[in-house]
């Protein structure tokens, strides 16, 4: 037993918590799929199903100070960083009780008290802004980092490289992790990119970047360690292409993704389902038993359950709300 858990460097406890958290992001996307068909859920819905590994093993090495963003498929993202998966739901259902008050919606999580600084709609948009938030870090003395989280379908955009180029100048404490589950909206990598290794851009920046198999949760773990070490003692920024797959469409509007992709090679991608992958390693190196692995379907079940019965008891938002908390300037402009 002994030599199998050495194997797999990692304890029970660790093992029962990213199971768990996989499990819990699963659980909550599946939940939101349901509430939306029911209408429950309006405007649009981007689901992490298939994705866990990656929010999972990257926030696995964070500190609770530390920050992570996002852009619009940012469910699985707040909820690994630890955000209450009942104000979650609340704000995709656009209730009062939700993480922004009803006002943000599923592509807008935002979650301060863990310092999940926002899912982003605008591809690509919010890359300067982990750069800002990584320039505060350092000018401010601090050791935090950021993790960025973007598709790749952001690589093609002006921002990617901007963001790429000034973190490189300047030593700013992010980590890209670039979510490549290989279709963007629903364009290919190869016919989108002219370089598809998108790990090799932060070659041109100077960054120490790699590519990871985004569907092995402590691959994932293992890679973003050495780059949030490097951050937080040296500055460094680095690049990470996680290689992943979504087996949901882009979105619920797009519930399967046929017309770009085939039902062959989303049933062969799902046999790399990180959720079952983790599970059975976990199972053979005796880490947890088959009973442990219940009681956690059971206690995730009944969370998400919770968590849909308190989004469906939380109120709508009042009108007077649409005027509250919005930026504005004033009367001299000023």
């Amino acid at each position: 037993m002994a030599q199998k858990k050495q194997a797999l460097n990692i304890d029970a406890d660790l093992a029962r918590r990213l199971l768990g958290e996989m499990m819990l992001i699963r659980r909550f996307e599946e939940k939101a799929a349901e509430a939306y068909a029911l209408g429950k859920i309006g405007g649009f819905l981007h689901l992490y199903i298939g994705e866990e590994a990656v929010g999972v093993g990257a926030t696995s090495v964070l500190r609770p100070d530390d920050y992570a963003i996002s852009a619009y498929r940012d469910h699985g993202h707040c909820l690994a960083k630890g955000a209450d998966p009942r104000r979650a739901m609340a704000e995709l259902f656009g209730r009062r009780d939700g993480l922004c008050k009803g006002k943000g919606g599923s592509m807008h999580l935002f979650d301060k008290t863990v310092n999940f600084l926002g899912g982003h709609a605008i591809v690509g948009a919010h890359l300067p802004l982990a750069a800002g938030v990584a320039f505060a870090i350092k000018y401010q003395g601090g050791d935090q980092v950021i993790v960025c989280y973007f598709g790749d379908g952001a690589v093609h955009q002006g921002e990617f490289h901007e963001a790429m180029n000034l973190s490189a100048l300047w030593k700013l404490p992010v980590i890209w992790i670039c979510e490549n589950n290989r279709y963007a909206m629903g364009t290919s990598v190869e016919r989108a990119l002219a370089q598809p290794e998108i790990w090799r851009f932060g070659l041109t920046y100077g960054l120490p970047s790699e590519r990871v198999d985004g569907m092995d949760v402590l691959a994932v773990r293992e890679v973003v360690s050495r780059a949030v070490e490097r951050a937080r003692r040296e500055k460094v920024p680095s690049l990470i292409e996680a290689d992943t797959y979504r087996f949901r469409g882009h979105s619920m509007r797009d519930p399967a993704g046929a017309i770009y992709r085939t039902k062959e090679e989303v049933e062969r991608e799902k046999q790399r389902d990180p959720i079952v992958l983790f599970r059975d390693r976990v199972l053979e190196a005796e880490l947890l038993a088959e009973a442990d692995v219940r009681a956690l379907e059971k206690d995730v079940n009944d969370r998400i359950d919770d968590a849909v019965t308190f989004a469906d008891a939380s109120p709508e938002p009042p009108v007077e709300w649409l005027l509250t908390d919005v930026y504005k300037e004033d009367a001299e402009g000023v």
